[in-house]
Parts: C-alpha cells; sequence; structure tokens
C-alpha cells in the first residue's frame, strides 16, 4: 500500500494499521472455474500463471469449500451426458466455466453454467441430479457466451431451475445478489469494511450519500438508515435491479438507484438533482475511477 501511495506521488498520505477477520480459508463466496477435456474426461481447475493453459485442481483452500463437490458432480454429468468441454483454440465444445456463489449467512448457492451456446442438453437431468445431490442450491442457470472471447461471462442468462439469485445478510440487511452483480468476495471482510467506512463518514442523519459503483447496493444501504438520502449509481442494469430489490426487502425508502456511468460527473449531479453530496462512498472497478470525478468530488469539497 506504502508503494503504491508513492509510485503515485502521495508520499505523505498516512497509512493506518492493516486489519482483518480471523478466516483465512473458505473465505471466497465466487469462484468461476474454467474446463478442459482431459484424458480421464472433463475437470474443472485454474489458468496457469500469464497463460490460458487449464491446471485441473479439485479444490482451492480458499473457496468456498461447497464449490468442490459441486464443480466434480457437474464434470461428471457431463461426461455422462456427452457435453463436452469448450476449446478456445478450436471455439468448439460446448461448457466453458462453472461459475459458483455461495451466500454465507444462510447457505444457499447459485450455479451458473457458461456454454459456448444456448441450451444444455439432458437439461432435466442434469438439474435433478445436482438439485438431489445439493439441496442448498438455490438456483441453476446457464449464461450464454459464443463470442472469441477470454470474457468469462456473455451478456445474456437464463435461469434453468429455482432464482436467478441468492440471498445472503450482511450487515443486518437481507440481500439478494443476481450472477452479474458485484458482491465482495469475503463476506466478514466486507462487514468489518463497511462498518469501519461509516464509522469513517461521522454521518449524522441529515446527508445525501452517494454511492457510486454501487453494485448491488450492499454499502449504501448499510449506511442508508444512518442519512437523510442515498443515491446509488451502477451501470450494469442486473445489479441496479438487485439493489432496488434490496432495498424494498429492507423497508429502506430513502434510498434511489440509477443505470448508468458513475465515473461520469454530470450524471452523477443529475441523479441527485444537482443537490451537492455531503459523503460519496467509490468503490471502482480494478481499473478505477475517471480523473474527471476525482475533479469533480475535489471541486464539490466532498
Amino acid at each position: 500500500m506504502r508503494s503504491a501511495f508513492d509510485k503515485a506521488g502521495l508520499a505523505d498520505v498516512k497509512i493506518l494499521p492493516v486489519v482483518g477477520t480471523d478466516k483465512i480459508r473458505g473465505y471466497r463466496n465466487k469462484g468461476q472455474y474454467p474446463v478442459c477435456k482431459t484424458k480421464n474426461g472433463i475437470r474443472s481447475g485454474f489458468y496457469a500463471s500469464k497463460t490460458h493453459n487449464i491446471v485441473a485442481v479439485d479444490s482451492c483452500e480458499i473457496q468456498d469449500e461447497s464449490f468442490a463437490p459441486i464443480t466434480k458432480k457437474v464434470c461428471e454429468l457431463c461426461d455422462r451426458y456427452g457435453i463436452e468441454a469448450y476449446d478456445e483454440k478450436t471455439g468448439k465444445g460446448l461448457l466453458r466455466h462453472i461459475y459458483l456463489r455461495s451466500a454465507q449467512a444462510t447457505g444457499e448457492i447459485m450455479l451458473c453454467l457458461v456454454l459456448n451456446g444456448k441450451a444444455l442438453p439432458r437439461e432435466k437431468e442434469i438439474c435433478d441430479a445436482l438439485e438431489a445431490e445439493f439441496p442448498n442450491i438455490a438456483g441453476i442457470i446457464i449464461n450464454i457466451n459464443t463470442e472469441n472471447t477470454n470474457v468469462v461471462l456473455g451478456r445474456q442468462y437464463r435461469i434453468l431451475r429455482g432464482r436467478g439469485y441468492i440471498t445472503d445478510r450482511l450487515c443486518g440487511l437481507e440481500l439478494s445478489v443476481s450472477p452479474e452483480s458485484f458482491y465482495q468476495v469475503n463476506r466478514d471482510g466486507a462487514e468489518l469494511l463497511y462498518s469501519l467506512a461509516a464509522e469513517m463518514a461521522q454521518l449524522r442523519g441529515n446527508e445525501l450519500l452517494a454511492d457510486l459503483y454501487c453494485g448491488a447496493g450492499t454499502i449504501g444501504l448499510s449506511m442508508a438508515k444512518k442519512v437523510r438520502r442515498l443515491v446509488g449509481i451502477e451501470i450494469v442494469e442486473g445489479a441496479v435491479e438487485c439493489a432496488r430489490h434490496n432495498a424494498e426487502v429492507n423497508g429502506i425508502g430513502n434510498a434511489e438507484f440509477f443505470c448508468g456511468d458513475a465515473g461520469s460527473s454530470e450524471f452523477v449531479l443529475e441523479c441527485t438533482g444537482g443537490e451537492r453530496p455531503d459523503a460519496v462512498i467509490i468503490d471502482p472497478p480494478r481499473k478505477g475511477s475517471t480523473r474527471e470525478l476525482a475533479r469533480c468530488l475535489t471541486s464539490l469539497g466532498v
């Protein structure tokens, strides 16, 4: 962290002590596993460093322990019904990735199969087998990705069984999380992070709080009862729908969520009705936010 600030020319920034939870294994609630054909059938795993060569792996120490038996069963079923693994070099094969999310407070699991096609052969038999062995699976979904790309997920989803989301509890809230929604992969770490952020914001109840890159609205909603008004902005439409649903389910009436570019200062002010935010939460993607938004927030004195 110190090195990152130094490289940015901010050597005078004070770095606070690192905080964390005691959970160092099995904490990841999200797993995306590419699959490949081996002499022993389809296997799931991870990409070797700096390549797209798949290394078959049965389990991972930091992933939710419920994931490994499900990925193994999916591979077994694919072998049984002749479903082939996708090959990036030839563009052939159906199953590209096995995508799992877990709601660690409720135990619900979401299984999403990323396909190089629009349908899953023997759909009923596969879903029946998975539900029988793993009753905590709340939904089985397919994601359609027929593009020649290394991007994992396509834009289209179809629910095969159950729901298109899982329900978790975080910071006293009941939250619905869809396949495309951003949700912190370390739930316990997120609770700690959000509570610290609320404490440092020193909210008094009369503020307009802007939650930018809000995903399913988790951070802002955890603070909504401490402010006058919450405005959340997110570019993924499915995540915005989840955020609105989460506000409704938790009886939070002072929250509004908008679909659009959180990095656009004009759009942010449009969503707030021209009102200057008193506090802003920013949780941008890995590439970061925009210089435009940084300048805007500085000029507003946020």
